[in-house]
């Protein structure tokens, strides 16, 4: 019909220009009095000739109108022969909207619905008022609908091909209902103020830190209208509905930054953690997942909100404080004592680090063999020789006889074999199922225990029965340490010097020779107590001294330094370079080390098909969040993502667009906020 319309619309168009030429010509002859019009044409003419005209313009009208009418009731007539010959009082009543199109999906009618909607779309591409519904013209979608929102009402649309008729069912109220039900849905949370025993240290709620940080909060819950209870001095209980959430959500939980800024100038930083869920019909059922949202958002360092939606991943918001250190020597005797029972009543023990094994996680390993030693259990570390780092394969070569290394190591397949019910794994040095030396054993194994010391992620390995994941320590070893020292096992656990040698050894792989920030007090008595069971300095810091091929490498990487914006910076290796997870990591401290950088990415192959990026920051960026968003994960200040199937370039890619981004997110404080982003508008 649109055709017929627009030759219409030509054909009166051409009509009209004629008529204003010849008037014009005319009327122009006749004033002058050119060619002698005045005498040779008699007025009443003209008169005659206008109305000529005029009725020939009419009929012209009529016809196209007429015309067009004709097509309108026959395009009614098909529309009411797809759907039935009461048509027209059923779409009354039912507020059904009815729509036409033709081959091009030009709208050539619309039923009367649309009309007293003053919906005008005639000669409007259908898919150009609306893009959601290009969908139903997929022949795999022919059977379902899509719901729109037009004029501020909801329609259901269907589309019927054979007739080019889209079914239009108006459904505002049925959505309106969903929108008000899913706005008004109940999230449960719990609030937990971070650091709180230490700061207080008796004088209950009189410290006026703590008196300042609880009016924040409680102005915050009145601003987003959020109904908060303590439940102790430290914890509160929140209850809101989901359209307070969204709201919170929208200004990334500002209370975060308004505590963390109230303690700023404090010796000890008084922090929030808060757990939300959402999604679910039972309150208890929710209570139980803001419960484990906040137990993640604590073991991942405080000073951040976790929203759990149930069935779906979590969100993490914040996350910009690192974990404050933790030197609770009673928590750490209760957790000892707890791991040591849970030994003693297993047939067998099985010890698993991670892929690419490293010294740190080779030392947490041998110390929890130690402890199973000590409790005469049989015990084995789960190893695969092609997924440990060099340097670690060198250091179990050079250190144990293959008779030794027989009584200490299995390999992943010999494991499955004899694992049995009663069999116990421990996992150290992770907490991630896919990144597990032999992941079918989490699967597998009807015990579990976990120690590592990198920040919770989402899909962390679940109900262990001991779980020790605490992001405040600077390295696994150092807690595998405490947890020797401060049992109460008598007589102590005999801890044989090379094994607290290697130990040691990662404690300075993790630490950078303890100049990481995360380096505390804490790491320093773990060192005293591997002293006191003979670890040498000297031989720990000569395992991890590098040889010249991957100096070399070391050099190559740090020659490629770019800089994203000014401060942070990265470098990529060669596509035809494989290196060691352990040189990555290694060139990222060294450029670290570099005056001016503040967060370094290093990029490279790690096999055919891998490539690695390795994180570092001096803490005025958390890189650990820069590797989540890439789908990595680590600490606050190190930190490290993997990727397969890309090239160097498309991660470098990734990672600046990340950066780019997320920059506001990453930084610590406003203050290097606005640092960053003042250096990245001098760049630009």
């Amino acid at each position: 019909m649109n055709k017929t319309v627009r030759r219409f619309q030509l054909v009166i168009f051409i009509v009209v220009i004629a008529e204003v030429i010849l008037i014009t010509i005319f009327s122009a002859l006749y004033l002058t009095d050119t060619l002698g019009p005045r005498e040779n044409i008699d007025p009443i003419w003209i008169t005659i000739g206008a109305v000529v005209i005029l009725v020939a313009d009419f009929i012209l009208i009529l016809v196209a109108i007429t015309r067009v009418g004709k097509l309108r009731s026959s395009t009614d007539l098909r529309a009411a022969e797809v759907i039935g010959s009461d048509i027209q009082e059923a779409y009354n009543f039912a507020m059904v909207g009815l729509v036409v199109t033709d081959n091009n999906n030009m709208v050539l009618w619309t039923n009367d619905l649309f009309k007293d909607r003053h919906i005008n779309i005639i000669d409007t591409n259908i898919f150009s008022w609306q893009p959601e519904l290009i969908a139903l013209k997929d022949e795999n979608n022919r059977d379902s609908s899509v719901t729109i929102e037009a004029h501020d009402r909801f329609y259901q649309v269907k589309f019927l091909p054979q007739a080019g008729l889209w079914i239009f069912r108006d459904v505002t109220d049925y959505e309106t209902i969903n929108i008000d039900y899913k706005d008004n849905a109940v999230v449960v949370g719990i609030l937990v103020l971070d650091n709180y025993q230490d700061l207080v240290k008796g004088e209950e709620d009189t410290n006026d830190m703590v008196t300042r940080v609880k009016s924040a909060i409680f102005r915050y819950a009145h601003d987003h209208h959020v109904l908060l209870r303590r439940y102790k001095d430290d914890t509160y209980y929140l209850l809101c509905n989901f359209k307070s959430l969204t709201e919170m959500q929208e200004g990334s939980f500002s209370i975060l930054d308004t505590v963390r800024s109230l303690g700023s100038d404090a010796d000890t930083r008084l922090t929030i953690s808060v757990g939300l869920a959402y999604d679910f019909p039972d309150v208890i059922k929710l209570n139980d997942l803001a419960n484990e949202a906040l137990e993640i958002a604590m073991s991942r360092g405080g000073d951040q909100v976790v929203v759990y939606a149930y069935g779906k991943e979590m969100q993490f918001i914040g996350g910009k404080s690192e974990a404050p250190e933790n030197r609770n020597r009673v928590r750490v005797r209760v957790l000892a004592d707890s791991l040591f029972n849970v030994i003693k009543s297993s047939e067998k023990v099985f010890i698993m680090g991670h892929k690419d094994l490293d010294l740190d996680a080779l030392g947490a390993a041998l110390g929890i063999k130690a402890i199973c030693s000590h409790l005469g259990k049989y015990s084995r570390i789960i190893m695969d020789l092609r997924q440990v780092e060099q340097k670690t394969r060198s250091v179990l070569t050079s250190s144990f006889t293959k008779a030794q290394l027989n009584e200490i190591v299995i390999s992943p397949k010999e494991a499955l074999d004899e694992l049995t019910a009663d069999t116990l794994l421990v996992v150290v040095d992770v907490h991630t199922q896919g990144l597990c030396m032999e992941p079918q054993l989490v699967d597998e194994a009807n015990k579990i225990v976990v120690i590592d010391h990198h920040r919770r992620a989402e899909d962390y390995i679940e109900n262990p029965v001991f779980n020790e994941i605490d992001s405040s320590a600077s390295s696994s070893s150092e807690i595998v340490a405490e947890l020797i020292r401060y049992s109460t096992a008598s007589p102590k656990v005999a801890l044989p010097s090379i094994y607290a040698t290697i130990m040691l050894a990662g404690i300075f792989l993790d630490t950078r020779h303890f100049t990481a920030k995360k380096t505390g007090m804490r790491t320093f008595e773990a060192c005293s107590i591997l002293k006191d069971y003979g670890a040498d300095n000297a031989q720990a810091d000569d395992f991890l001294k590098d040889d010249y091929e991957e100096y070399k490498m070391i050099s190559l990487l740090l020659s490629s330094l770019k800089t994203i914006v000014p401060g942070i910076v990265y470098a990529t290796g060669d596509e035809n370079t494989i290196f060691d997870n352990a040189t990555l990591a290694k060139a990222a401290d060294q450029a670290l080390a570099v005056r001016g950088n503040h967060a370094v990415f290093v990029i490279g192959k790690t096999s055919p098909t891998g490539v690695r990026i390795s994180c570092r920051s001096d803490s005025t960026v958390n890189v650990q969040l820069v590797a989540e968003h890439l789908g990595g994960g680590g600490h606050f200040s190190s930190a490290a993502a993997t990727f397969e199937n890309l090239t160097l370039a498309e991660v470098a890619n990734r990672v600046i667009s990340t950066i780019e981004s997320h920059i506001n997110e990453i930084t610590v404080n406003s203050r290097n906020r606005s640092k960053f982003a003042q250096a990245q508008e001098e760049e630009e």
